[in-house]
């Protein structure tokens, strides 16, 4: 009796050992299309690919040129959670092999938001399954104006699209930043782009009256956001300076601080490191997806230009003034880019008002990244707003370009 007992108790244990192995081996390898849906029904598609290395699954969310790989995932009998490796968000659902079904959950200071999740392997569609050739040449440069539904808020921004394998590709630049990699298509002349990357889910529709009129545009964002929108094509649209944005108050000519790093330690501007150098400093937060393009551009910049005199502080504002879980987020950020600079946990958070209380000689802060440029004699020399990542093509490469001729400049002074 004691032997049928044990037979059994094995046959019950590798029943639900198979049963979990079979729930991760039937999350398929290929092209997946995905949903998120606002509570005004409309539905922001993206993609991603489920490749399995080496025995274990990874996934690349696609938008555009893009690839945002995930390594975080782990299994159930029935679901699978998928968690971003930054922003603090997370994928909950259920796995039916083919299908995915549940909720994307992002985690703010006091509360969540959560928006429906679902997915289907094998559909390597975007928006619509049928093929569709790009009918309208919106190709350029567009001068766009974002209007919020109640009209009392205007921004001015950039439209740049191209096409790329049938695909419509580009980004929308603001004076504080762009919308990162969106993706989308042309068809019955209606615009339409998405993108998520983990922190934001957005779309864009729009109706194309002619070659040069895009016209009753909807913006969605996240759960509930709603913004109107129009553009007219535009190739001389311009936005302000990006270094003119931010400034010191009037006497001032330096800043003073210290703030805890990672490790608790006390770091401030006037400690020796960083006296006779040129300095960096990066008002960034774990929840912002320009100021995660910004550090990958940092990062190798500084490795570069380190030995010749360079420092930089991450100066972290988060969602929440708690410190570990502060430190918890921001620790996810520098791993995921190996930052080998300091980065410091404010103890404020991301709105602009704790901004102006934690360093009380800056004026006018408008956006997250902000970077300041401090030259050797600890004098601030410029502020540079927002940052136009990889997504906005030659934006990026003229920022690139003004951006280390100027930091050259600041080193070979004396």
């Amino acid at each position: 009796m004691k032997f049928t007992v044990n037979i059994a108790s094995i046959f019950i244990i590798l029943l639900a050992l198979s049963s979990c192995k079979s729930s991760d081996q039937e999350m398929k390898s290929g092209i997946w299309r995905a949903t998120l849906k606002t509570n005004s029904a409309a539905e922001i598609p993206f993609n991603f690919e489920v490749i399995d290395s080496a025995g274990a699954k990874h996934i690349n969310i696609i938008n555009g040129e893009e690839r945002f790989r995930i390594d975080e995932i782990s299994f159930t009998s029935d679901s699978v959670f998928i968690k971003m490796p930054l922003f603090d968000s997370e994928i909950k659902a259920k796995n039916k092999g083919n299908v995915l079904s549940g909720q994307w959950i992002k985690h703010l200071a006091d509360s969540d938001a959560v928006m429906a999740f679902d997915a289907r392997a094998g559909d390597d569609w975007r928006f619509f399954k049928a093929d569709s050739s790009l009918e309208a040449n919106v190709a350029g440069r567009w001068s766009t104006t974002f209007t919020s539904l109640d009209a009392a808020d205007t921004t001015i921004a950039i439209g740049e699209f191209r096409k790329g394998n049938g695909r419509l590709l580009g980004t929308f630049l603001t004076s504080t930043g762009d919308y990162r990699f969106l993706e989308g298509t042309v068809s019955d002349n209606k615009l339409y782009l998405s993108c998520f990357d983990g922190s934001n889910a957005y779309l864009f529709t729009g109706n194309l009256l002619n070659d040069s009129t895009i016209a009753d545009g909807k913006f969605y964002y996240g759960l509930s956001g709603m913004d109107n929108w129009n553009a007219r094509k535009d190739d001389k649209a311009i936005l302000p300076d990006a270094y003119s944005l931010t400034a010191l108050k009037k006497g001032f000519d330096k800043v003073d601080f210290t703030f805890p790093a990672l490790d608790g330690k006390k770091v401030s501007i006037s400690d020796e490191k960083y006296k006779n150098k040129v300095v960096l400093v990066q008002f960034l937060g774990s929840w912002c997806p320009n100021c995660m393009d910004e550090t990958a551009y940092l990062v190798p910049f500084y490795n570069k230009y380190k030995d010749k005199g360079l420092e930089i502080i991450g100066l972290a504002y988060e969602r929440t003034k708690d410190f570990e879980r502060s430190k918890k987020n921001v620790e996810r950020l520098r791993d995921r880019f190996n930052v080998p600079y300091e980065m410091l946990i404010t103890g404020f958070t991301k709105d602009k008002a704790e901004v102006a209380a934690s360093l009380p000689m800056l004026n006018n802060f408008e956006a997250f990244p902000t970077l300041m440029i401090i030259d050797k004699k600890g004098k601030v020399r410029k502020i540079h707003t927002g940052f136009s990542g990889p997504g906005t093509g030659e934006y990026y490469t003229k920022f690139v370009q003004e951006f280390e001729l100027t930091i050259d400049e600041l080193l070979a002074e004396n």
